[in-house]
């Protein structure tokens, strides 16, 4: 936890980023948990109102399996934005202060010029992800999609589409990858210093790739408190998403000095 990484390029003013061992999401988590305790209604509130805008795309998308698949994804990709307010929630707790959920929506307001750039960016990575789910659908799936509750099985894991199952599985994960390495800790970042969204990318990347090991068990912690959130219909998402959203400002505050 003492040892710091000090860019070489002493042109660029990015903050220096720490190493921590493989094992401290789990900390993150523990500290989420605290942070929620402390804010439980306002955590909650968030939690409640993005379960039920995603059960509500997901029910939208029940007929367009490509659409429902690319919705499941795309919400690891909006995920650092959609938290906004649970970082400032545990910004404020941090500083001994107590805020509600309409107070946590205000402290916002500060950088809404660099929040809203960076949710531009994420809103168009989504459009994007949309349309190239849609076209790997038209590339390698060329039957007539199965009903929803078969898909998966008909199509994932028959073995039968094992060319559109890679495809989809290392173009989307490509993509995951490299919008979670930019903002792992930028939307608390331009919370917690004000900076702008570009250098707050740049430290994120520089964060993950000096904290691989961290930062991998953090992803798949990530992916499997979510997926459990859809496995439940979103309604173990009212509690998961403020968890990680929570614990992902405390790995922010531990990444970066």
């Amino acid at each position: 936890m003492d040892k710091s990484y000090h860019p070489l390029d002493h042109h660029f003013t990015l903050p220096h980023v720490r190493r921590v061992e493989a094992s401290r999401p789990l900390q993150w988590l523990r500290m989420g948990v605290d942070d929620m305790r402390a804010n439980l209604a306002a955590s909650l509130s968030y939690g409640l109102i993005f379960a039920v805008i995603g059960y509500l795309i997901l029910h939208y998308a029940t007929h367009m399996p490509y659409l429902f698949t690319a919705a499941i994804s795309g919400f690891f990709l909006v995920g650092p934005m959609a938290a906004a307010g649970l970082y400032e929630l545990s910004r404020r707790h941090g500083r001994g202060e107590t805020v509600d959920f309409i107070g946590s929506w205000k402290g916002l307001k500060e950088h809404s010029d660099q929040l809203l750039y960076y949710g531009a960016l994420l809103a168009f990575t989504l459009i994007g992800w949309e349309r190239l789910s849609a076209i790997l659908f038209a590339l390698f799936y060329h039957d007539v999609a199965p009903d929803l509750s078969h898909f998966f099985r008909d199509v994932f894991l028959s073995g039968h589409y094992v060319h559109f199952v890679v495809s989809y599985l290392v173009v989307g994960g490509a993509l995951a990858g490299l919008v979670f390495a930019l903002s792992v800790v930028s939307v608390p970042m331009v919370l917690d210093r004000g900076t702008d969204v570009i250098t707050a990318m740049m430290t994120s990347a520089r964060a993950v790739g000096f904290n691989l090991g961290a930062t991998a068990v953090w992803a798949a912690l990530i992916v499997v408190l979510i997926g459990l959130g859809f496995a439940t219909m979103m309604i173990g998402m009212v509690v998961l998403l403020p968890l990680v959203g929570h614990a992902t400002w405390h790995a922010y505050k531990d990444l970066v000095e």
